[in-house]
Formats: structure tokens, C-alpha cells, sequence
């Protein structure tokens, strides 16, 4: 919201420097962004009034004039304007004037005629971008004047950066109620007297939409001067607005958004027919909008019509087609409440956005429309003329927003701000803020205003209460707060646990957006149903992820591009998987992964350049499934996942549900994420792995333990894991641990097979174990390994 210092004081005047009072503003939630000067510096120009103008005689486009600036004589001043004539006020810069960009201006001779001043347009006082000839002023403008003090450009513009909670304050009536509130004074607001209807004309209005438009306003003025100028005062509070003029009747509507906050627009009487339809569009309806942009709109866009077509896109554009022109004669005003909820959204899809739909999105005030019809009424009968017809009004109260009351407990609000303000003192300020108070024993039951959408819980109304008494006036004083012990249970293992697993094997903690490309989650995950969004920040970001591999595979790349030669990284996040059981529809799951490429260790003279591989990607993964303590629990089965190099991947099992995947990234996925170099990623679900077992006290054996070797003859395609496994699961007498420690393929074995070595060791808590007891374990297990992996035992 950009305004006028000037005309805020119109409506109240605080005894603030521009700085106090920009200060004060921001203090009270209202962010001022910029204090800028309404004109670039310059002196020397006065009002002059031309009381002569000729042809020059050397000269066919100058003319010679004479002027008045109230001095003693009157100056000769050779000027090409086309719209310099007799009788016209102007701004004269006289001899000795300086102008923006440091010009200043001499006595001087223009084709022999001398001229002692210049005749000043208002881009040449840098009062506007472009002009076509001379500032005209009033007929009033008293000559002699100084310009500056005259229009009084010693002024700058606030530009507030407003929250999207204040939408009260995007108009100047709402910022001057908070500065009335803010320092305990009264706002002087503009009187706006019904305008009498001197016409019967009217325009019949019908809703059909009332849940998205429930009160819609119109009203036909007649007879309107469009040749009419926009009066000075107008154009200038528009212009330190930030909005340049463009004919009085879109000028009035403008200034009445400026002022009040209500958005209108005009439409050309005599290109509507027969009446106004609010109603929804008809799917890929389409209309050419004020700046000739052609759009279609969806079915959810609401839009005004004719009894033929749709001439406004509703709350957000007017139509080309309708829109008034110099030739206009009649207008129709439109006033309306339209509901945040059938703006919002609507004109970012069509790549729009208006002060009209700024505020709309926000809300408007539904009590607000009446006055604003008047206001703009009155202004267009005072500068373009014409005749006014009655106010016609359909609005359906069962729609429009009702009052919000709110109670507010004493006790809360001196806990919350941890200071005592006096009841007196706090039923004043929501008196001040235009609220409806009661106050009880202990409490206020507040009323809440129409125009105060963000007001809706009790901690609102401490928010409110906080910033009127101001935030510098709460006494510092360290928080003070009681400890209270939560339940947490043993067996949950914290997620911060398996981050320091990573960050000890020297990953890094990598953030990515939820939001991925669709094309990079398409190759990595084929054969998933995935997640659109319907209105994304861009094309690259607009599928939900189904995991954490496109965005670290991005970073990745990313980093490698910037000559990291060793990349890890991890993150921890939540992936969306569309489930129809799931609560809407989406099923969040809490997951960690990483990705590793690059060499194993820093480059070394004894070591070398030695790359990852994927047992060490395997290791990670075993080190973050160590922290369940039941490491032996997980297995890891050979698998063909789409995102994995064949033969490299790996899934991971408890029991029979699976739980993640490890292994090298396909090579095809090197050039889609711009990596160097083989890839190697890991992605947990954190529910499946986050419980652990809780350490139980055992008994301490006092007798030696006995290592025995077992070497077995398998086919090549049987995993060393799934042997492990089976020898954990059977439960043999006294095994304390056992182990892989040998694998041999060559040439006193068929192609086909290979020798495993497994190292068992046993040992019991009550007594040393003799030969018997430990060839029965060894005699067990090597049965079992006989029956299920079709296994033979090795002799030597």
C-alpha cells in the first residue's frame, strides 16, 4: 500500500516527524518499506498565468509569450508547447531556477526572440514519466506562487508492506485508523452524502453465485463528460500512489481504492444488454480483458455478465468489450463484495494479479460497498457532470460474513505478554480499534468489526492488545518456564541417532524441496502413481516427491558442477504416496537416504584415489541399522529396482516387509542429474528401523568359548547373507556369533558353485562345553544348510 504522507494527515495528524511516524507504523505489525519524495528537488518555478501568445517570427512552432508571475513586469518567454494559449496557468521556471537533473535555467535568444524563462511540462519536473505539452494548473492557482508550496511537493510516499492478515489497511481510511488508534486521536473522515437520484434509469442485477458474490451493487450515471480533465489534486494523490492517471472516470475508481479500500469498475452503458448475471464461467469461456489479453477461463472463475456473455473476469479484470472510452456517455458503477475464497488463486493461475484482486483475496469490507458507490457517484457528477439513477442492490445476507465475537481472558493475557495492563486501559484500546466491548469480571467479550478478517481466537486480540500498547513498552525480563518430563520410550530410537551415524562417516545434511520435477521423478520411479499439483511454483517443482533420490541426485550434481570432487549427503524428510485409504488420499512417510560418489578417502600417497564402491554404501546402511541393535534382523536380497544398476541394487528386509533399498544408480541417471562418476544412494522408511531393542542384564560366562570352522559348497547364485540367516534362525545350541571370513571360487570348483567359509563360535554361561556338545551345534547347522541351500560340506 503506497500513499501520501500529506493526505494521511488529511484524515489525522499526529505530532510525528516522517521518521516517528514511519517508525511507529512498523511497530505496530504495518512494515514501511520505503519513505520516498513525492518530487525530485528543483526551485525557482512559481505559477505564471500566459497573458499573451504569437507567432513567433522566425519560428513555426514556437510562440512568443508574455507571462505574469506576479512580479513587476511581465517576461518575455519563447515556448513550443501546442497547448500554450491566452489565459492559461502554467509553471514557470524563472531566470535562476534550477530543475532536476541540476539544470538551470539563463537568459537566453531562441531564433532572435529573447526569452527569459521556460514554460515547464510535468515530466520536465519529473511529476510524470511523460507528458504531452505544458502543465496546466487551475484556474485558481495563485500567481506568484511557488510550485512546491503550491501543490506541496515537500511530501514523500509510505510504501507499506502489509502483512496478508491487515487487508483492513489497503486502503488510506485504515491506515489512518490505525494511526488514530496508535496515538489516541480522532480520524477526520470525508463526509459522503447520499447522491439523490435525478434519473429512473437502473439496470437489473441477478446472483447466481451468492456463496462467491453475496451482495453486488450498480448504478447508471448519464450524461458523462469524458473530454473531461482529471483536476490536479486527483491525479497527484494517484500518483504518489504509484498509479498514473488515465481519464477521470477510471481516476475516480482508482482513488476510491486508494481512499476507502473498495475496488470498482465502470462499464459502458451502452454495450451491456439488458441486465448483470454474477455467475460462474462456463468452462474455456473466454474474454478479452482492458489490456487485450485474450484468456479462458475454468469453471470456478466467477464472472459478470451480460444477458450474452461475460464482459468482467469478477474481483480480478473488466472486459475490453465494455470498458469506458473517450466516447462514452453513459457508465454503469459496479460495487461488489466478492468472498476471498472465489478469488484467491483464480488470477495467478491466468499469470494476473490487480489491485482489485489483491484485495479481494484478502477481503473486503461487505459493509463498505454503499459508501463507496456514493463516494464515486459524487466525484464523477462534480468533474465529468451528468445525471445519477437510484442504487440497485441484490445481496443475499445468508452469505455475507457475520460479526466474530471473541472473549479474552485477563489471567491469559498477562501470562502471554507477561505484563499487567490495566482493564481500563485495554477495553480503551479495542474501543479505538472500532470493536464492540463488554467487559466482565475477568474478561472482555469483544465484537469484532466486519472489516477485521484476521480476528478470530483469543490469542488475535492479545496480538492486538500487544502491539496499541506497544511492544517497546513491555519490560524486558528473561522467560520463564517450567520443566516438564515427557514419556519417552527406551526402544524408540531418535532420528538424530542415525544423523550422527552419517555425519561420523562424513556425510552432510542436505535440505531439498518436497516439490520435484515430474520428468526425473517419472525415470526414477516408473511404474509409481505420483502426486500433481494443480497450480505449482514452476514446471520443474510441481510433482509431490515420491522419495528423497531426485532432490539429493540434483544436489549432487549440483555440487560436483562446483569442482567437489567427494560428495555425501543425506537427508531426512517425508515422501507423499498417493493411497486411496490414506487420509486424503496421501500417505506421508518419514524416510532417510543419502547418496555418496566420488573417492572413498581423501586423495593419499599411500592410499590412493580409490573409489566408493557398494559394499561401502552397504556399510553405511548397516551402521544405521546397527542403532536397532538387531543388525542380524535385516536382509539384504538382490533385487532389480528401476532406479538401480542391474546386479548393484539391493532391497532390504525385516522379516518379510521391506523397509528400504541400497545400491549404484543407474547409469542412465548420470546425465539426467549431471553427474561425474558412478553413484551410489540408500533410502530407509524410519518407521520400519526406529525401534530397537532395549539392552537386557546376562549373565557373564567364566568359561572359554570354541571357535569351529565349517566350509560349505554352494551354487553361485546362493547369497552368503541367506546362509547367515538360516544358521540365525535355527536356533543351534550355544552360537554366540558367527561370521563370514572366506569366499572361494577357482579352479578346483565348477563354474557354478563356490566355497563359503563360516567361522561359529561357541560358548556357555553354566559349564565348559565338550566335543559332543559342539559337534551336535556343527552337526545341526550343517543339516540344515544340506536341506535348504542344497549345501555340501567341504573337506579340505
Amino acid at each position: 500500500m503506497k500513499f501520501s504522507e500529506k493526505w494521511l494527515r488529511e484524515w489525522v495528524d499526529p505530532a510525528l516527524t516522517t521518521e516517528q511516524l514511519a517508525e511507529q507504523l512498523s511497530m505496530a505489525g504495518l512494515e514501511v518499506d520505503g519513505v520516498e519524495p513525492v518530487a525530485s528537488a528543483f526551485t525557482g518555478v512559481v505559477v505564471g498565468e500566459v497573458k499573451s501568445s504569437t507567432q513567433h517570427p522566425n519560428a513555426d512552432k514556437l510562440q512568443v509569450t508574455k507571462v505574469d508571475v506576479g512580479g513587476p513586469e511581465l517576461l518575455d518567454i519563447v515556448c513550443g508547447a501546442s497547448n500554450c494559449r491566452e489565459g492559461l496557468k502554467v509553471a514557470v521556471a524563472t531566470v535562476g531556477a534550477v530543475l532536476p537533473g541540476d539544470f538551470k535555467i539563463k537568459k537566453t535568444k531562441l531564433r532572435g526572440e529573447p526569452s527569459h524563462g521556460m514554460l515547464c511540462s510535468a515530466s520536465e519536473l519529473e511529476l510524470s514519466e511523460e507528458s504531452d505539452g505544458i502543465l496546466e494548473l487551475p484556474a485558481d492557482a495563485p500567481v506568484g506562487k511557488d510550485i512546491r508550496e503550491w501543490l506541496q511537493l515537500d511530501d514523500v510516499s509510505f510504501d507499506v508492506d502489509l502483512t496478508p492478515n491487515r487487508a483492513d489497511c489497503l486502503g488510506l481510511r485504515g491506515i489512518a485508523r490505525e494511526v488514530g488508534v496508535l496515538n489516541n486521536l480522532d480520524v477526520v473522515t470525508p463526509e459522503i452524502p447520499p447522491v439523490e437520484a435525478s434519473i429512473e434509469d437502473t439496470l437489473p442485477i441477478r446472483l447466481e453465485a451468492p456463496e462467491a458474490c453475496a451482495r453486488y451493487l450498480g448504478r447508471v450515471v448519464r450524461g458523462v463528460n469524458m473530454q473531461a480533465e482529471s483536476p490536479l489534486w486527483l491525479t497527484e494523490k494517484l500518483r504518489r500512489s504509484g498509479i498514473r492517471s488515465i481519464d477521470p472516470v477510471v481516476d475516480i475508481t482508482n482513488y476510491v481504492l486508494l481512499e476507502l479500500g473498495q475496488p470498482m469498475h465502470a462499464f459502458d452503458l451502452a454495450k451491456l444488454d439488458t441486465e448483470i448475471v454474477v455467475r460462474m464461467a462456463n468452462q474455456d469461456e473466454q474474454i478479452t480483458l482492458l489490456d487485450g489479453q485474450k484468456v479462458k477461463l475454468d469453471s470456478d472463475m466467477l464472472v459478470i455478465a451480460d444477458k450474452q456473455k461475460a464482459i468482467a473476469f469478477a474481483g480480478v479484470f473488466g472486459g475490453q468489450e465494455t470498458g469506458v472510452t473517450a466516447a462514452t456517455q453513459d457508465v454503469f458503477l459496479e460495487s461488489a463484495f466478492f468472498a476471498p475464497e472465489a478469488i484467491t488463486g483464480r488470477a495467478r493461475r491466468l499469470g494476473l494479479h490487480t489491485d482489485a484482486s489483491h484485495r479481494y483475496e484478502r477481503g473486503v469490507d461487505p459493509e463498505l460497498q454503499a459508501e463507496a458507490m456514493e463516494r464515486a457517484t459524487a466525484l464523477i457528477i462534480e468533474i465529468c457532470g451528468g445525471e445519477a439513477g437510484p442504487v440497485v442492490e441484490a445481496k443475499d445476507n445468508a452469505h455475507l460474513p457475520t460479526a466474530n465475537a471473541v472473549t479474552l481472558r485477563a489471567e491469559r493475557l498477562a501470562r502471554v505478554l507477561g505484563v499487567n495492563i490495566a482493564p481500563e486501559q485495554v477495553t480503551e484500546i479495542f474501543q479505538r480499534l472500532g470493536f464492540a466491548v463488554e467487559a466482565l469480571t475477568g474478561q472482555w467479550q469483544v465484537t469484532v468489526p466486519a472489516y477485521r478478517f484476521d480476528i478470530s481466537i483469543e490469542e488475535d486480540l492479545i496480538e492486538e492488545v500487544a502491539r496499541v500498547y506497544g511492544y517497546n513498552e513491555i519490560p524486558e525480563a528473561a522467560p520463564l518456564a517450567r520443566l516438564k518430563m515427557f514419556r519417552t520410550a527406551e526402544s524408540k530410537t531418535p532420528l538424530a541417532l542415525f544423523q550422527q551415524r552419517l555425519l561420523a562417516a562424513g556425510y552432510q545434511e542436505a535440505i531439498t524441496y518436497s516439490f520435484v520435477d515430474p520428468k526425473h521423478q517419472a525415470m526414477l520411479y516408473p511404474n509409481a502413481e505420483r502426486l500433481e499439483l494443480p497450480h505449482p511454483i514452476s514446471v520443474d517443482m510441481s510433482s509431490m516427491r515420491l522419495g528423497l533420490l531426485p532432490g539429493l541426485l540434483s544436489a549432487a550434481g549440483y555440487n560436483q558442477k562446483r569442482q567437489q570432487a567427494c560428495v555425501r549427503l543425506f537427508e531426512s524428510g517425508l515422501r507423499f504416496v498417493p493411497d486411496q485409504q490414506a487420509e486424503n488420499g496421501i500417505r506421508q512417510e518419514a524416510v532417510i537416504g543419502g547418496v555418496l560418489l566420488g573417492a572413498q578417502l581423501a586423495e593419499h600417497w599411500r592410499e590412493g584415489n580409490k573409489p566408493v564402491d557398494f559394499y561401502q554404501v552397504k556399510g553405511h546402511v548397516e551402521s544405521i541399522l546397527a542403532q536397532t541393535g538387531e543388525l542380524h534382523e535385516y536382509r539384504f536380497v538382490a533385487a532389480n529396482n528401476p532406479a538401480l544398476h542391474p546386479g548393484q541394487g539391493a532391497e532390504i528386509y525385516r522379516g518379510d516387509s521391506l523397509v528400504g533399498f541400497c545400491g549404484a544408480l543407474h547409469p542412465q541417471f548420470e546425465k539426467t542429474f549431471g553427474l561425474k562418476g558412478r553413484a551410489f544412494v540408500f533410502e530407509l522408511l524410519l518407521s520400519a528401523i526406529d525401534t530397537r531393542s532395549v539392552p537386557m542384564a546376562g549373565t557373564i560366562s567364566r568359561y572359554p568359548s570354541i571357535r569351529r570352522d565349517i566350509a560349505v559348497i554352494v551354487d553361485r547364485d546362493v547369497a552368503a547373507g541367506e546362509l547367515l540367516h538360516a544358521i540365525r534362525n535355527v536356533g543351534a545350541n550355544h552360537i554366540v556369533d558367527l561370521h563370514l571370513f572366506d569366499v572361494y571360487q577357482g579352479d578346483s570348483l565348477s563354474e557354478d558353485k563356490q566355497s563359503l567359509a563360516i567361522a561359529l563360535t561357541l560358548q556357555a554361561t553354566e559349564r565348559t562345553l565338550e566335543d559332543a556338545d559342539v559337534n551336535e551345534s556343527v552337526a545341526q547347522i550343517v543339516s540344515l544348510l544340506q536341506t535348504e541351500f542344497n549345501a555340501i560340506l567341504r573337506d579340505s
